[in-house]
């Protein structure tokens, strides 16, 4: 298997999605054709799918409809039935989750996973052990340039955190102890601090108020626009997609049901459907 990956054919898209666009072929990442089965289950099907550079977009769709799965897949987490993932024309589909982080790929979860009984600080610091240099002999002699660098990454958390809107005090504290919105910002926190260029968000307003949602949706719009980080978010909360998204793509029963720009997308009678669960979907 080569490095080099050629744009995949104009992506299928099922009957009444739109036409078929070609992905750019300067594109961040892009999916040719992804699949995905559990058995009999086909979670994710042919899903082509791109993002640009710095581009903000969003997956949506009704529960069940492959999300995740689709996550998992870029991220390494579980390995695609079919198809390819391109990063920066490099083919990961096989690559372990710590090599594609490695690369500039970094995610959060649905279901938060820090660690609890570690602080924020220290949360922090596990996301950026994929850009230290120490070795295991460097790392047991705690020779002058480990400690050099130990301080260093211990600077870079506290700047990290205090990016994502928590102030020292907080540093110090257990995750398990810290509100839930607090959470979730030390978790992105964690995701920044290995150097992503493309960061994916698991519904990152989950359990957030209107105020905190709105909050959240300018600092993704800060983080593109100061540190040049592409975003992919799986969202619920439609207010949230349509203000913060350049482009949409909706998956319906693992399939890609239609793609465009946010109010083309919510016009389009496929997404309506899916959303209203007429064809048997979750709502």
């Amino acid at each position: 298997m080569t490095d080099a990956v050629p744009p995949p054919p104009a992506p299928g898209v099922a009957p009444g999605a739109g036409p078929a666009e070609l992905p750019p072929a300067d594109s961040l990442l892009i999916t040719d054709h992804l699949s995905k089965s559990f058995g009999g289950l086909h979670a994710v099907s042919e899903v082509t799918f791109w993002i640009p550079e710095r581009g903000i977009v969003s997956i949506i769709g009704p529960n069940g409809a492959g999300k995740t799965t689709f996550f998992n897949m870029l991220t390494g987490l579980y390995r695609p039935t079919t198809g390819r993932i391109a990063y920066r024309g490099r083919d990961i589909t096989a690559l372990r989750p710590d090599r594609i982080t490695a690369l500039g790929v970094a995610r959060t979860f649905q279901n938060i996973r820090l660690f609890g009984t570690m602080t924020a600080l220290e949360n922090v610091l596990v996301g950026e052990h994929a850009r230290m240099k120490a070795g295991l002999i460097g790392s047991i002699l705690r020779t002058p340039g480990v400690r050099r660098e130990e301080k260093a990454v211990r600077e870079k958390a506290r700047e990290v955190l205090e990016y994502v809107g928590l102030p020292p005090r907080v540093h110090g504290m257990r995750a398990v102890n810290l509100a839930y919105g607090d959470q979730r910002r030390v978790e992105i926190a964690r995701a920044l601090a290995s150097d992503p260029t493309l960061l994916l968000l698991d519904e990152p307003t989950a359990g957030m108020n209107a105020d905190e949602s709105a909050r959240l949706v300018e600092f993704v719009r800060r983080l593109r626009d100061e540190r040049g980080v592409a975003i992919l978010l799986i969202e619920h909360d439609m207010k949230v997609v349509m203000s913060l998204s350049e482009r949409v793509t909706v998956l319906d029963h693992g399939e890609k049901v239609a793609e465009g720009e946010p109010q083309t997308v919510a016009a389009n009678p496929r997404v309506v459907e899916a959303y209203l669960g007429k064809r048997g979907g979750a709502a």
